[in-house]
């Protein structure tokens, strides 16, 4: 159905007595950008009640590009370890599609040495010794599955619900859902380490049909926080100020006019970037931070790096920011050099990144914000318990995607702290007990939030679309 079409038809008495029934949060959502006549003076972010008692306020998702080795860093096999180098049983391979493995691979079991911590006792290697020092905080889901074995497809699905492009993103929906708790900065920040977006690209932050001003602001910890924000050579605060007043009349005229909910997303990012000039500056200086706060986290005022961005989502939550999303590039460990190598590359990893984490658990805990915080750390999909084919007669010790069984964890308000739910198969290669598919995850997340994932629809081409698609359920077991 033709957007335009849909604004028209929204406004008749009888489309509202037809969908009176209907309420959602995505309805009262819209409301107010459908608002005739309101555009200049509604805001889009406006926080906005959780339907449910929530105990989440905002999400930290650190996404980490390219699937992490699961079975090296938390799901530990001891008879994966103990039958390495012999075939892989016909029983789990027969049938299966590979990326990059076809014929028999050879099993592997984890070169690294995992210890039980914290005091629910959750294994972890001695790849991640921070992980280790926060273990009491974090719930740790070994039995994540997708159908996805592709990155872009499976970060898609992961973010937006499908594998396609074209959805909004989790972001998106959030902030969509509740608005956000400051007026001068972006709902939703997206921050990029190691130099490459994700596979998925920007729909990994995108809104898809939903009005755009939702999508994720991508930030930068070196240079200009975001691109264009600054004005113009030879344009000054006061000219920009009286160049938006005169874009907001018109606007305003056209949204009166012909009441498209784009010409009020139009309105608000003129409006945000202009508040943005001088608050984004401010909250993205990390050179004001303690020398002690700095050195926690492995920051460098200037760089560009996962720890400095790490730090900066602190910064941007502590100022109501509602859903802040860290990628990270460089987790494919296929075995193509030493960088992909599960002994020294993934070392050499997670010394750039484990310390950071567990300082953004213990900052957020410290500060008090960590009760309605959630972070979310992992990748797209898992690696497998054997060898990747193409490099199976290499030096570097490396693994295929895998999507039928990979470990992720959270941390933070409403979830269990010291918790390991759900278990693979002794090779691991299957989930053995307590499923969690992806749209399971996005399901609790929004759950957390105090969201019903049912119930954040927007209409769009005839049906109610929303983030799980028509699946989902929230993973009562980890709850707190």
């Amino acid at each position: 159905m033709n957007q335009y079409f849909q604004q028209l038809q929204a406004q008749t008495r009888r489309q509202f007595l037809r969908g009176a029934g209907q309420f959602s949060l995505g309805a009262i959502a819209m409301e107010a950008l459908a608002m005739k006549g309101g555009a200049a003076t509604v805001n889009p972010f406006a926080p906005r009640a959780a339907a449910g008692a929530g105990k989440v306020k905002r999400v930290i998702y650190l996404h980490m590009s390219g699937g992490p080795p699961h079975l090296d860093i938390f799901d530990y096999k001891p008879e994966l370890v103990k039958r390495n180098g012999q075939d892989a049983p016909d029983s789990v391979i027969k049938g299966k599609t590979f990326a990059f493995t076809s014929g028999v691979p050879k099993l592997m079991g984890t070169p690294r040495t995992f210890t039980q911590h914290g005091e629910g006792g959750i294994w972890m290697s001695d790849a991640v010794p921070n992980f280790q020092s926060v273990a009491n905080e974090m719930c740790v889901i070994k039995s994540m599955y997708t159908e996805q074995f592709n990155h872009a497809p499976a970060e898609l699905l992961l973010f937006t619900g499908s594998p396609r492009q074209g959805r909004p993103s989790m972001g998106s929906w959030v902030t969509y859902g509740l608005g956000s708790e400051n007026d001068n900065l972006p709902g939703f920040v997206v921050l990029i380490s190691s130099g490459v977006q994700p596979s998925g690209g920007q729909s990994c932050w995108g809104t898809g049909f939903i009005p755009s001003v939702f999508q994720g602001v991508q930030c930068r910890s070196k240079g200009d926080p975001v691109l264009y924000v600054s004005d113009p050579p030879g344009m000054d605060r006061k000219l920009r100020r009286e160049t938006l007043d005169a874009l907001r009349d018109l606007n305003t005229e056209q949204g009166e006019e012909l009441g498209h909910p784009e010409t009020a997303t139009r309105i608000a990012q003129y409006e945000l970037a202009y508040r943005m000039q001088a608050s984004v500056p401010e909250v993205m200086d990390i050179s004001k931070e303690p020398k002690q706060v700095l050195e926690d986290y492995g920051a460098v005022p200037g760089d560009s790096s996962f720890a400095n961005n790490c730090l900066l989502a602190r910064r941007l939550v502590e100022q109501g920011v509602r859903f802040v999303h860290l990628f990270d590039w460089g987790w494919d460990f296929h075995g193509t050099g030493a960088g992909e190598d599960i002994r020294g590359g993934l070392t050499d990893k997670m010394r750039r990144t484990d310390k950071p984490v567990a300082a953004l658990i213990r900052d957020l805990r410290q500060r008090g914000l960590l009760d309605d915080t959630l972070i979310v750390w992992g990748g797209e999909f898992g690696r497998t318990p054997f060898r990747e084919g193409r490099t199976a007669g290499g030096s570097a010790l490396g693994r295929d995607h895998f999507p039928d069984a990979f470990s992720l964890f959270l941390a933070g308000g409403g979830v269990k702290g010291g918790f390991s739910h759900g278990e693979t198969d002794e090779l691991g290669f299957s989930v053995a007990s307590g499923k969690v598919h992806v749209h399971d995850l996005q399901a609790t997340i929004l759950h957390l939030l105090g969201i019903p994932h049912e119930r954040l629809t927007y209409r769009f081409q005839g049906r109610d679309f929303r983030l799980t698609d028509v699946h989902g359920r929230v993973v009562t077991e980890i709850l707190a």
